[in-house]
């Protein structure tokens, strides 16, 4: 029987040694922007680990740079590219290496592909959705109209839409109609990865549920990795596996989706999950005080410093370093093994 493939440099959950080649690894990866009052640093340094089948969701306040990493596994750039460096592995293979066309041509889209976001809306008005979805086919694959088409319906049958749908326009579709016509589009590929970045904000709540249904069935029918964007804490624990959570252009815990949802590590973490409304619980949610820091100017300590109830003078520099504790990770002082032991 044939061995799995191992990396001896890969970190899945944490877990340092030989190990099997995850999906997708990043290190050290870098997007600044830009602009006349300085560099915008939204994505400062992010070290993930995704495992093939597995839901990862990255949650975070908005502007803390969660669709810019988005922009950055795909390399789908503006053109105010202050820095872009670091590492990016896709099935073993640094794909950061790779010159635009060999990456448009084997990652985009074929091996990684994006539901971005109010992507209903991103249909083009005048063109039957079927000719939409099967373009994906034609441009990377370059299958004819009619065997894009037919592979095109059978996506749809996939994500719950009639085969007749092909011949409509966008306005003759609902909107939750048109998310799953713009998740055909994603998934016509047979990616190993989609990213989804704010896939329900935009849609009712059953809509929402119901299109997080079609996500789950996919990923368990498929083994399709998702990577989801989202602010919101009761949708992603739907899906999720995994949760990584992001403020100030870092990721500040990454943890298994029980342990994170029941007994988050870090404060910031801790608060956010205060925040949201529980059905059964007679507590009422948290406020979490004050604004996430500027990406212009951000502090020289610990970022969330100036919010957090727990702070002491250790968070105020250096930078907080990234402590492990059973596959989880906070980046905290107070994860610090030497802090319960009286360290300051």
């Amino acid at each position: 029987m044939a061995q799995p493939a191992t990396d001896k440099a890969a970190d899945i959950d944490g877990v340092k040694g030989t190990a099997t080649i995850p999906l997708l690894r990043t290190e050290n990866l870098v997007l600044h922007y830009r602009t006349e009052r300085g560099a915008v640093r939204a994505v400062d340094g992010i070290d993930l680990t995704l495992a093939a089948g597995e839901a990862m969701v990255i949650l975070g306040e908005s502007g803390c740079g969660k669709s810019s990493l988005t922009k950055a596994l795909l390399r789908m750039l503006p053109r105010n590219v202050a820095a872009f460096s670091g590492s990016v592995w896709f099935e073993g293979r640094d794909i950061m290496t790779l010159d635009e066309e060999t990456f448009r041509r084997e990652v985009r889209w074929v091996g990684i592909s994006m539901v971005m976001q109010a992507a209903m809306n991103a249909l083009n008005p005048v063109v039957r959705v079927g000719d939409q979805v099967a373009e994906p086919l034609r441009v990377h694959r370059g299958w004819s109209r009619a065997r894009a088409l037919e592979k095109a319906a059978e996506t749809f049958a996939l994500v719950g839409l009639p085969a007749d749908f092909l011949t409509r326009y966008p306005f003759e579709m609902s909107g939750g109609m048109r998310q799953r016509a713009v998740l055909a589009m994603a998934l016509v590929t047979d990616p190993r990865l989609v990213i989804l970045d704010e896939p329900t904000s935009a849609l009712d709540v059953l809509t929402q549920a119901n299109i997080m249904n079609v996500l789950k069935r996919i990923k368990a029918e498929l083994g399709t990795s998702f990577i989801l964007i989202t602010h919101d804490v009761a949708t992603s624990s739907e899906l999720a596996n995994r949760v990584a959570l992001m403020y100030g252009g870092q990721l500040v815990e990454v943890a298994d989706a029980a342990h994170f949802f029941r007994t988050p590590s870090h404060p910031y973490s801790e608060l956010l999950m205060a925040s949201v409304p529980r059905l059964r619980d007679t507590h009422e949610p948290v406020h979490i005080p004050g604004q996430p820091p500027n990406l212009l100017d951000l502090p020289a300590g610990c970022r969330f410093a100036d919010r957090c109830p727990k702070r002491f003078a250790r968070c105020a520099e250096p930078p907080p370093q990234t402590f492990d504790a059973a596959g989880n990770m906070s980046r905290c002082w107070l994860a610090d093994p030497a802090h319960g032991s009286g360290a300051r």
